[in-house]
């Protein structure tokens, strides 16, 4: 992967196991996958206010192919799932 290659947000999870989660699946698909997330959140495990989010960023050039991948967007669609919205970019 090139030096200059820019990373974009896909999806922001409410926490790090579900973050793994992404990323795991991403990978498992040939998408390079990075988290970015405040250390305060991850050292006094606080999910509040943004300090638990965690976002799972990809190659700008990959970011369409992992948010088909995710389904990102469609949920937010489908208004009559009955299913809390995700936190999607």
């Amino acid at each position: 992967m090139p030096e200059e290659t820019k990373f974009v947000t896909v999806y922001v999870a409410s926490g790090q196991p579900e973050a793994q989660i992404i990323k795991g699946r991403l990978e498992s698909e040939g998408i390079p996958a990075m988290l970015r997330y405040e250390s305060a959140g991850l050292v006094f495990g606080l999910t509040f206010d943004g300090l638990g989010q965690v976002k799972i960023q990809v190659p700008s050039s990959l970011a369409q192919e992992a948010k088909e991948i995710l389904g990102v967007g469609e949920r937010r669609n489908s208004k009559s799932s009955g299913q809390a919205p995700n936190k999607e970019i």
